[in-house]
């Protein structure tokens, strides 16, 4: 494991980046830095500023930069690059108001401000403090990241925190390629604005809570947007597409079959970004939800069917069945199918929930997520 202190080059190329005229606006930082690759830099400029200076009640600033990057550098258990683990403890940390605790309103005998200041955990979040990016439509991911970290808070993961900032979209329409797209500028602005709002809470490791192949289509695009998206932020991100062909490789598997809620062109894209991941995409199912926030209702029991019926036949010889779409939940239908089918299926929020535990130092293993959480 690699110790080291904050900033150095190889971890973060922005670290000695220091805020110019051009990088604010009327007091709120403008994500310019962050607009993403292949000609959208202009659209996530244009959305973002006017976001930044119409706001009334602004949130407190994030930390300053210099603050943000102290901490432990690891090496990531799955990637094998450096992990910034932030310190969140350092004094004063609380900060106590000026002449200490009160109690009826008169100074608290007994309470010494130095003391409380020594720099504490948090109270409940004291091991590992994730910050979740998800898009506002979505209704099932954060469940099933709190469902495996409570099944498993007895031992494994106590003092675990998932703090979740919305991302903030137009109202999606994903049955036509104009509607698509005007949904992918939209995110991808509403991402730029997570991150800031996400920073307030000081996390430590931040989880994008969105599978980006639906609207990039391509592993090299995929990339480019979160290495933009990343250069603005010095924490180390979970992303889907590193995330599950860490565990697709852990299986050694080759023969995938996909289940999402896409329709057939989002499809198309998945399945280009596993082949070109190095995966052979045997065969795909796409519930063709037009609605994001829709996805949620899609029933188990057709998810069940269409795995067993559809994907994982005889004649396909799957390694394993991978399924996309954060909002569209799949603990329950792993839990059920895996013992019986042989092989895993990799759920993308049980998938980013692993990848981010096991990047950032914490290895514990777990009950009732699924073979991968149970076996690496």
């Amino acid at each position: 494991m690699i110790k080291a202190r904050h900033p150095s080059p190889a971890i973060n190329a922005t670290a000695n980046h220091r805020p110019t005229e051009n990088d604010t606006a009327h007091g709120h930082p403008v994500t310019r830095r962050t607009a993403i690759a292949y000609g959208a830099a202009a659209a996530l400029g244009a959305t973002v500023a006017p976001l930044a200076r119409g706001s009334s009640s602004s949130p407190q600033a994030a930390p300053p930069a210099a603050e943000a990057l102290r901490g432990e550098t690891i090496r990531g258990a799955l990637s094998g690059r450096p992990v910034l683990i932030p310190n969140v403890n350092e004094p004063p940390i609380p900060v106590i108001g000026p002449g200490g605790p009160v109690f009826n309103g008169e100074h608290a005998p007994g309470f010494d401000a130095a003391s409380l200041s020594a720099g504490h955990p948090d109270a409940c979040s004291h091991r590992r403090r994730f910050g979740l990016l998800v898009p506002a439509t979505n209704t099932t991911m954060e469940i099933e990241l709190w469902t495996i970290l409570v099944r498993n808070s007895g031992s494994a993961f106590a003092g675990i925190g998932i703090h979740t900032s919305p991302v903030i979209t137009s109202k999606a329409d994903l049955s036509t390629p104009e509607g698509l797209e005007r949904f992918k500028q939209g995110f991808l602005a509403g991402v730029a604005n997570a991150v800031q709002v996400a920073m307030l809470a000081r996390p430590q490791y931040l989880i994008l809570g969105m599978s980006l192949e639906h609207i990039v289509s391509g592993i090299e695009p995929i990339r480019e947007t979160m290495g933009q998206l990343a250069r603005g932020c010095d924490l180390s991100w979970a992303t889907w597409h590193d995330a599950a062909k860490a565990a697709l490789d852990r299986f050694r598997a080759k023969r995938i079959a996909l289940i999402t809620p896409f329709d057939r062109t989002a499809n198309e894209s998945a399945e280009r970004m596993f082949r070109e991941l190095g995966f052979d995409v045997v065969a795909s199912f796409g519930f063709c939800c037009s609605n994001a926030q829709h996805i949620a209702h899609i029933p188990n029991d057709a998810k069940e069917r269409a795995i067993t019926e559809l994907l994982a036949t005889p004649g396909n010889r799957l390694d394993a069945i991978v399924q996309c779409g954060t909002n569209m939940s799949m603990l329950a239908v792993t839990e059920k199918l895996e013992p019986s089918l042989g092989i895993p299926i990799l759920g993308i929020n049980a998938t980013l929930l692993w990848y981010a535990l096991r990047e950032s130092g914490i290895q514990a293993h777990a009950e009732h997520a699924g073979r991968l959480f149970r076996e690496f």
